[in-house]
């Protein structure tokens, strides 16, 4: 069956998403400038280059060449999700995307609500939960072969796998330093994150039979069978969401046995809403 999603109508879809995520970047450095010129705070380069390079990473799951052969290997394809789902997102915000996207475009009602976003246990569990969801779900065979047959659904599909990938990383992050309190929480988090991913993955290496007869007809590019290149694609994210998530939880352990238990001072960032919230909202907050 032909995979519509890379025929006449998906030729411009690399064209779009180019210039998204152009269009995104100027955004994200018109902020990241108008930060530094007006000395509200100051978002260190390094964090301007994580942005950039997350969205790059984006670019190469959906606009480069290579992306074009997801429809030719499983590899190629888990490796576009966890490009979408475990490797940029963390990185974009770690760029203070929600500093600098706020002060670029965003009125100050609105920055307040990202700010209140993350610090409640029901939205951070609908933040696992969504991740799950997107991961467990787009794997079922008849669901992933309608993303692999339709042009508006391998859209939508992507677009699930980045919102629910920001959405997961959100809480990890936590991308307004003001607020950042690492706790014990925060690593049970990726702990049990990697259950769904781990059940997925170990499915796929010793299933004896191909699941997806989408690359059943594909498999000759690769060098190796279909079978072999389900178990590689597998092997593929069981290794990297394992590797990144126990990265992250090492950074978060060793920041809860710090001392200071907070970010050093050269990160901190501007409160861009502290002068204009009204005092009830104010003292919200500061309940939280």
């Amino acid at each position: 069956m032909p995979h519509v999603h890379h025929g006449a109508s998906g030729s411009f879809g690399p064209v779009l998403a180019t210039a998204m995520l152009i269009f995104s970047a100027l955004v994200y450095l018109r902020g990241w400038f108008s930060l530094r010129s007006n000395s509200l705070g100051h978002v260190p380069p390094w964090r301007a280059g994580s942005f950039l390079i997350g969205l790059f990473l984006i670019w190469t799951a959906e606009a480069s060449p290579p992306s074009a052969l997801d429809h030719e290997l499983l590899t190629v394809h888990m490796l576009k999700h966890l490009l979408m789902m475990t490797l940029a997102p963390p990185l974009i915000w770690l760029g203070e995307a929600a500093s600098c996207l706020a002060f670029a475009i965003m009125p100050v009602t609105w920055r307040t609500r990202m700010f209140v976003l993350h610090q409640t246990r029901r939205t951070i569990a609908l933040c696992w939960l969504a991740a799950a969801a997107a991961l467990v779900v787009w794997h079922i065979p008849p669901v992933f072969a309608l993303a692999m047959h339709s042009a508006a659904w391998h859209f939508i599909e992507q677009s699930s796998f980045l919102v629910t990938g920001l959405l997961f990383w959100w809480p990890v992050v936590q991308p307004w330093p003001s607020v950042f309190r690492p706790d014990l929480s925060m690593i049970l988090y990726l702990f049990f994150a990697t259950l769904p991913c781990d059940i997925l993955s170990g499915f796929l290496v010793f299933c004896d039979r191909v699941v997806y007869p989408s690359y059943l007809s594909s498999s000759h590019l690769s060098g190796f069978t279909a079978l072999g290149d389900q178990q590689c694609a597998a092997a593929l994210m069981w290794t990297c969401v394992t590797l990144v998530y126990l990265v992250a939880g090492a950074i978060l352990a060793m920041r809860l046995l710090s001392p200071h238990n907070s970010r050093d001072d050269e990160f901190a960032q501007p409160d861009l809403h502290a002068e204009t919230l009204p005092q009830s909202l104010q003292q919200d907050l500061e309940a939280v």
